[in-house]
């Protein structure tokens, strides 16, 4: 699984770590009963405190993701995807809203909109060819 930390754009590490492990979850390329790593092995992929990685652990233990498998670690649990699923498709509902409230001050009409979101929407590769 690839993380991507970026610590400059103003949203704490370990929200990044939960977000991109539910990302994950939610295209499926972390699957129910799948492990994922360590805090250890995590927090030294990302150069990163442990307890960073723990934090975002215990919110995505808390928010029924992640699961601990005793003397293994922690998985994914069975219904995770579908929650995952929602929490995504809830944040990029609030990111569009932004947009179209930001738009619609500008001034610009709702065909124009369209436009502009059709037109970034095929500049954009799908899903399936992105690493």
């Amino acid at each position: 699984m690839f993380f991507y930390i970026d610590a400059s754009n103003g949203v704490p590490i370990f929200e990044q770590i939960s977000r991109q492990v539910k990302y994950a979850v939610a295209r499926g390329a972390l699957r129910p009963q799948e492990m994922v790593p360590s805090v250890r092995e995590l927090a030294q992929r990302l150069a990163v405190n442990p307890n960073t990685v723990a934090r975002a652990y215990r919110d995505l233990q808390a928010d029924d993701v992640l699961e601990p498998l005793r003397g293994e670690g922690l998985q994914v649990t069975r219904k995770a995807a579908e929650r995952c699923r929602r929490d995504r498709q809830s944040l990029l509902r609030q990111r569009l809203h932004s947009f179209v409230v930001e738009a619609r001050q500008s001034g610009l009409p709702d065909d124009e909109i369209l436009t502009l979101f059709q037109d970034e929407l095929s500049r954009q590769p799908l899903a399936e060819s992105l690493p």
